[in-house]
């Protein structure tokens, strides 16, 4: 008797199917089952409002969480940046795929760099967190709010995208997204980490599913294990949990990137002022490659940058 399909969770949007449809077919090589996608209209797709105005935090993840809990899917991917940091009761993040490029990126007109922008120029994003640090690099830049797709977003930059309104100067992404989507021709700069730390998992994948069927050894729970890349986990591990001791959802003027090597683990962070007129950053040092010590180090950091007055510079719940 054919068994019957696994039900792959998704949102609509071009890059969540491309995302998905790689994650799905992934886990079907892994685990000798069909698998068939079910999209899923999360308030973050139909709401247009700027983030901070409709919570961030959960938007695009809240929908197909309820639809794995309601059997409608048995899987359900998400950018790993959208996932709030607390426990969803009855789920368990059942696999981290290997991480890709986590970096932010420049798309602008003639090909520009960040430096080379004119004073004025006018950038969008979505993001506080890229436009604080956008501020702190170049304070005589103007920051747009945008939201939409990334095809959207990226006719918004002057004779980037035949017919569309070309009204800005440039617009940061995500290299993962672009890379993705197969629009990495668009980019004008990679920027630096130096420059612009990447949102807690950034270029990380979650792949969730029902607590129970991650621990009963079933073909799904099999293939997730063999799906799951340990070095990404510990990465989002880490800067997760500094995310969440500072009690910050995804909106938050935030950044962090966390390293692993021979060493152990490594984490920097970053909490901006809105207008990005004050940046506190913070790097220390896990010696063991365990989530119970990436966890550890992100709580660390978080606490030395509470303890350095990082609430003052932005709203922090856990200050």
């Amino acid at each position: 008797m054919a068994q019957s399909p696994v039900l792959i969770g998704t949102r609509g949007s071009a890059l969540a199917v491309t995302q998905t449809t790689t994650v799905a077919e992934a886990l079907s090589g892994l685990g000798g089952f069909d698998i068939e996608l079910v999209r899923v209209r999360t308030e973050g797709d139909i709401n247009r409002a700027a983030l901070s105005q409709i919570g961030g935090t959960g938007v695009f993840v809240a929908a197909l969480r309820e639809s794995l809990l309601r059997g409608d899917c048995d899987v359900a991917v998400h950018s790993l940046k959208d996932l709030p940091t607390a426990p969803a009761d009855g789920l368990a993040l059942g696999a981290v795929p290997e991480r890709v490029d986590v970096r932010d990126v420049l798309c602008a007109r003639d090909g520009l760099t960040l430096a080379q922008l004119p004073a004025g120029a006018k950038i969008g994003t979505g993001s506080p967190r890229r436009a604080a640090q956008l501020r702190a690099a170049r304070p005589d830049l103007e920051i747009v709010d945008i939201r939409g797709n990334v095809d959207t977003r990226l006719g918004r930059v002057a004779g980037l995208v035949e017919g569309a309104p070309g009204d800005l100067d440039a617009v940061v992404l995500a290299a993962a997204g672009l890379a993705r989507l197969g629009r990495l021709n668009m980019v004008t700069e990679y920027i630096d980490p130096a420059v612009m730390l990447p949102a807690p998992g950034q270029g990380a994948l979650a792949v969730e599913c029902r607590a129970a069927d991650a621990a009963d050894g079933g073909r799904l729970a099999k293939a997730l294990a063999a799906y799951d890349h340990a070095d990404s986990r510990l990465t989002v591990a880490a800067e997760r949990a500094m995310l969440g001791r500072l009690e910050a959802g995804c909106t938050a003027p935030v950044g962090a990137l966390a390293r692993v090597d021979a060493d152990g683990i490594t984490l920097e962070a970053v909490v901006c002022s809105d207008d990005g007129t004050r940046l506190m950053r913070r790097t220390a040092v896990a010696g063991e490659r365990t989530e119970d010590a990436a966890r550890a180090l992100g709580v660390q950091v978080a606490e030395e940058l509470l303890a350095a007055g990082a609430g003052q510079l932005t709203d922090l719940p856990a200050s």
